[in-house]
């Protein structure tokens, strides 16, 4: 079933502010909130809809990528979405995330309902690809050094907040006496404390492990885009633990002759006076490899030849880009005797004076061209 767009779910415009988007989700999530609505499950998948979006829209860098790609931006990893919940985040992440949001009317948390599920924390590598990887996308596999469950670990129930992972605390203020739930110092909110740790281990019965991952990296992916890798960050203490996930920022290798520009690539193609007066074939390259182009008899310096879909793939899939070849002639820097003569005798050759047609367009309409 295809997404619905965040800014509908939310009912909201693109032009909302960050406020209008905080009043937006907190109206859905208390709407919506399971302990409003209890088992039933439309209700608490319109909760995970409205939290998805919120988790999107709410921040600035994710909410410019979704305007920009749509949901596109944040599908394709490994195991899950690029970010948003499409990874396995589940309720619990919901509340431990927003949990500020709901205010008094509802508990910050599902802990009351002695649901106690603590989460490891997430891991960030860069992985860089080369323009050809972007091109055709990529299976990368990454040694990543992780934190782990060690192997005999047990946990047991914690006995100071009785597995809630809250304790109560009971402050005298001048408006009385007032009753907060704060994390349970002895077991830091897990709710479970470790009975057995092996050699080796941390506090939490963790030990650091490497393992090879492989990430899915589809294609048309852009610099700096965060691509995740559900449940390989690192795990957390306790039997009912969930891993953290794995954040992967994409680097883009820079080209030896391509520029890109979006989906559109460019190159710098140099020809000698000979071959632009007299036409040639040339080969280029490209990310598919290189394919060879003509260049037409008389071709002048600053020509742009278009290639149609030799460019790259866009991320949301609605086409390929286009490579534009760049022609510029070549200039002699030093000439010998003869080249020399040759060339002055050529300045009064009414052929070499230079005599641009009504139908020659100039650079900028030619940059316009390339963009209409």
């Amino acid at each position: 079933m295809a997404k619905r767009d965040y800014y509908e779910v939310l009912g909201l415009s693109k032009s909302a502010s960050s406020s209008e988007i905080k009043k937006a989700y907190r109206k859905m999530a208390v709407k919506y909130h399971p302990d409003k609505n209890p088992d039933d499950k439309a209700a608490e998948e319109k909760f995970k809809e409205a939290a998805e979006a919120y988790e999107v829209l709410s921040d600035t860098d994710k909410k410019s990528k979704y305007d920009q790609f749509g949901h596109s931006a944040f599908e394709g990893g490994a195991g899950g979405g690029f970010g948003g919940f499409g990874g396995g985040m589940d309720m619990d992440d919901i509340f431990s995330q927003f949990g500020d949001i709901f205010g008094g009317g509802f508990g910050g948390s599902r802990r009351s309902r002695g649901s106690v599920r603590a989460k490891g924390s997430n891991l960030r590598i860069r992985v860089k690809l080369t323009l050809e990887e972007i091109a055709n996308g990529v299976d990368k596999k990454v040694k990543v050094r992780r934190k782990i469950q060690a192997k005999g670990v047990r946990y047991t129930t914690c006995s100071t907040c009785n597995g809630q992972g809250q304790v109560m605390r009971v402050q005298n203020t001048m408006l009385g006496r007032m009753q907060t739930a704060v994390t349970c110092p002895s077991c830091n909110g897990v709710g479970q404390s470790i009975s057995s740790k092996p050699n080796g281990a941390d506090a939490q019965g963790l030990v650091v492990s490497e393992e090879t991952v492989t990430i899915n990296i589809p294609e048309g992916v852009t610099e700096g885009i965060q691509l995740k890798v559900a449940g390989k960050g690192n795990d957390a203490a306790g039997n009912n633990s969930i891993p953290g996930d794995l954040l992967v920022v994409i680097e883009e290798i820079p080209h030896e002759k391509l520029k890109r520009e979006g989906t559109n690539l460019h190159y710098d193609l140099y020809v000698s006076f000979s071959e632009a007066a007299l036409g040639a074939s040339k080969e280029i390259d490209t990310v598919t490899g290189k394919v060879k182009i003509k260049i037409e008899t008389g071709t002048q310096s600053g020509k742009i030849l278009r290639l149609k879909g030799k460019g790259l793939p866009s991320i949301e899939r609605y086409g390929t880009g286009d490579l534009m070849v760049h022609v510029n002639v070549w200039t002699p820097q030093v000439l010998d005797k003869n080249q020399r003569k040759f060339f002055e005798d050529m300045l009064e050759d009414e052929n070499f004076v230079p005599n641009p047609s009504k139908t020659d367009k100039s650079f900028f309409e030619k940059v316009k061209d390339m963009f209409s």
